[in-house]
Formats: structure tokens, C-alpha cells, sequence
């Protein structure tokens, strides 16, 4: 017993001052481990930031390309305002003063420098209440204004040293998916962008209530609102491919369905305008078969309603001419495919006076080539096919 009682207490007395050791050095230990856990986690954020910068790279190239588009285009882009004064119907001798604004963007016609608008952005005023803000900060006034209210597009002539103009695209080259850029005031808040892609081309038969009977839209997912109007849609390679000019919204506000004119449609009515104080529109010398249906498509041997059907010919005009004949089916205008007769109309009213433009027609089953030279619409042949309406409302851009 006392040989036990020894090596235990022995043992007792080796012990004690081992635990005093364990116990003082734990709190050591812990520490290290919490520092080395530590070091570990840095080590590790930092690799995946480093991951992170890598992927992240190709982006940033991107975006750096966007960033480019933005310093080419910015200096071209216009605010616009336009006070209008008109009489109030409640006191009949006091005026009221309006202010209509939007977005313009600076191009060269002839050598000369002018911005491109919305016609409803600039109708009612005189040019001397016309205030354009350029991207330096300077405010102009244009020395004359033009307007055609059948397609919305307005011009005007600007004279003031250092403008920059746009870029110019072919907005024939446009396909559903293309990325693109809209610059302009919405709200009043000047030289904003927004990014989207094109979602769809050809938009026709649009209730916008401003009487614009020439329509051939560009849709766009790109934020386009209030203050808008007469902004450039532009491409990545930094040209204006597009006029900003409604949206479709039932609140007012972007919903991601909006409109822009192609660009080169704008340019066709302002070049016009310039040279001619007019538009002098183009035709072919038919009347067109609104209610060719699919029914009537295979009739003639088609698999789907697609083209323009002739039902009339106008004696001595450009379509008797080139033997077009009553029954036909128009095609292909130019290298365009005919979608409908609202689609004929738009691509030949913008069409240059006199120009021969060859056709593909369907006629007694086989596909022909017609080639016509389009004349000047003579005035009492001003009719166009009445619109349909749409359940969502279409709203210029104020």
C-alpha cells in the first residue's frame, strides 16, 4: 500500500506541473490556430479574387467597348426644348406657355450640319424657342426647321463651330439579337444610355396618334422613356442605326417594349426636306389586295400568305409599264423580302423618284423577275391601307 500511495503521489506531483504547462500553453495554441485559420481564409480569398479578376477580364472588355461607343457617340447627341404658346380656353385673353422636350442627334447632309428630331417634338414651336443644349454645355438655335407628320421625322439646320457629327449605320443590316445603345433626355436627364438588344424589325400598323402613316419600326428592350424622342439607337460599332420615338406601355414609362425609326429611313425624309422643302413620295402604280389570306395564298400556289397581291394596275403608271399584271404577287422589292402590302407601300413611298428597282413576282405558279422604275406619286393617289388597331397603346415619346 505505501509502495502505491508513493507512486501515486510520485505521479500526482509529475502531473501538476505538467497540466500547469498545458493549461498555460493552450491559449498559445488556440491563438496559433486561429492565426493560421486565418492566414488560410486570406489565402484563400485572395486566390479567388484572383480567379475572380480573370473572369471577370473578358468582361471588362467588353464593357470597355461600350465605354468607347458612349465617348464617340456623346458628343453628337442633343437636348432639346420647345416652348410653344397657345391660347387657354378658359381665359380668353391670357396664353399659356408649353414646353415639349426631347433628343436629337447631329448629322451632315450636303456638307452641312443639322440635328434630326422627332417631328413631335419640334411642331409647334418657332425656331427662336427651340433651345438645343449640346454635350460642352453650349445652347443654339437652329436658323430653320422642316417637318413630314407622315412618318414623325423633323430636321433642322444648326450653325455654331466644334459640332460633332454621328456616325451613320445601314439599318437594313439590323437582325433580331443585335446589341445596341439608346442616348437621350429621358425625364430631362440629358445624355443618359441604356443598352438592350433589337427585338424585333418591320413593326408596321403602330396606333401612335400622331397621324404617322409610314411606319417600319426597329423594336428595342433598350430603356427608352419620356424625353427620348429623337435620340439615336446606336450600334456597337458606334453608328446611329435608329430615331427613339414611342413606346408601347400601359403605364407611360419604359416597359421594355420601345420604337425607333431606321436610320436609314430618317435620312431618305430629311435629305428631302433639306433639298426639296418636301417629300415627294414614290409608287408603283397598283392597288394592293388587303385581304390575301392564307385561303387565297394556296389558291395561287403559295404555302403561306407572304408578299403583296395585285389587284389593280394603274393605266400609263410605272407597274403597267414593266407588264405588271393584275393577280400578281410581289415577292421580293429590291433584295427585300415582301412581308404584306403595308410593307410594299413603306419600302416603295421610300424609295428615290426614279429608280429602277427589280422585283420577284408569283404569277400562274412560277416566280418571275420584273424590273420597274418607280415614278412620283401623283397627289389624288394618296390613299394607304387603313390600319389595325392594337390592344397595347403606343405612345410617342415626350
Amino acid at each position: 500500500m505505501d509502495c502505491q500511495r508513493l507512486s501515486v503521489g510520485i505521479l500526482g506531483r509529475l502531473l501538476i506541473p505538467l497540466c500547469l504547462v498545458w493549461l498555460l500553453a493552450a491559449p498559445v495554441a488556440a491563438q496559433d490556430d486561429s492565426a493560421e485559420d486565418e492566414q488560410r481564409t486570406e489565402a484563400a480569398r485572395a486566390k479567388l479574387y484572383e480567379a475572380l479578376n480573370r473572369e471577370v477580364s473578358s468582361l471588362e472588355r467588353q464593357s470597355n467597348a461600350l465605354k468607347l461607343v458612349v465617348k464617340l457617340v456623346r458628343p453628337t447627341v442633343v437636348h432639346i426644348e420647345a416652348e410653344t404658346t397657345e391660347a387657354s380656353s378658359v381665359h380668353y385673353n391670357r396664353k399659356s406657355h408649353l414646353e415639349e422636350a426631347g433628343s436629337g442627334c447631329i448629322v451632315k447632309i450636303n456638307g452641312r450640319d443639322f440635328v434630326i428630331t422627332n417631328g413631335h417634338v419640334i411642331k409647334a414651336a418657332k425656331v427662336d424657342k427651340i433651345k438645343i443644349r449640346l454635350a460642352d454645355g453650349r445652347q443654339i438655335h437652329p436658323t430653320r426647321k422642316w417637318s413630314h407628320p407622315e412618318t414623325d421625322i423633323a430636321v433642322m439646320a444648326v450653325d455654331a463651330p466644334g459640332l460633332m457629327a454621328a456616325k451613320l449605320g445601314n439599318s437594313d443590316e439590323l437582325e433580331i439579337g443585335d446589341f445596341v445603345l439608346a442616348a437621350g433626355s429621358p425625364f430631362g436627364l440629358s445624355h443618359s444610355i441604356t443598352f438592350g438588344i433589337v427585338s424585333a424589325t418591320g413593326r408596321r400598323d403602330l396606333q401612335l396618334g400622331e397621324n404617322v402613316k409610314f411606319q417600319d419600326f426597329i423594336q428595342t428592350d433598350a430603356a427608352i422613356n419620356p424625353g427620348n424622342s429623337g435620340g439615336p439607337l446606336i450600334s456597337l460599332r458606334g453608328e446611329v442605326v435608329g430615331m427613339n420615338t414611342a413606346i408601347a406601355s400601359s403605364s407611360g414609362g419604359n416597359e421594355g417594349i420601345g420604337f425607333s425609326i431606321p436610320i436609314n429611313m430618317v435620312m431618305i425624309i430629311a435629305k428631302q426636306l433639306v433639298e426639296r422643302n418636301s417629300v415627294v413620295r414614290a409608287y408603283l402604280g397598283v392597288q394592293l389586295d388587303s385581304g390575301f389570306d392564307p385561303a387565297m395564298a394556296i389558291s395561287v400556289g403559295l404555302k403561306r400568305p407572304r408578299g403583296a397581291r395585285v389587284k389593280d394596275v394603274t393605266p400609263g403608271s410605272p407597274a403597267a409599264h414593266s407588264k405588271l399584271q393584275k393577280g400578281d404577287v410581289i415577292l421580293q422589292y429590291g433584295d427585300v423580302r415582301v412581308d404584306n402590302d403595308s410593307h410594299l407601300i413603306n419600302l416603295v413611298s421610300l424609295t428615290e423618284i426614279g429608280r429602277e428597282v427589280p422585283l420577284t413576282v408569283f404569277r400562274d405558279q412560277k416566280v418571275m423577275n420584273v424590273t420597274v422604275k418607280v415614278g412620283a406619286l401623283p397627289s389624288n393617289q394618296m390613299d394607304l391601307k387603313k390600319r389595325s388597331d392594337n390592344d397595347l397603346p403606343v405612345v410617342p415619346l415626350r
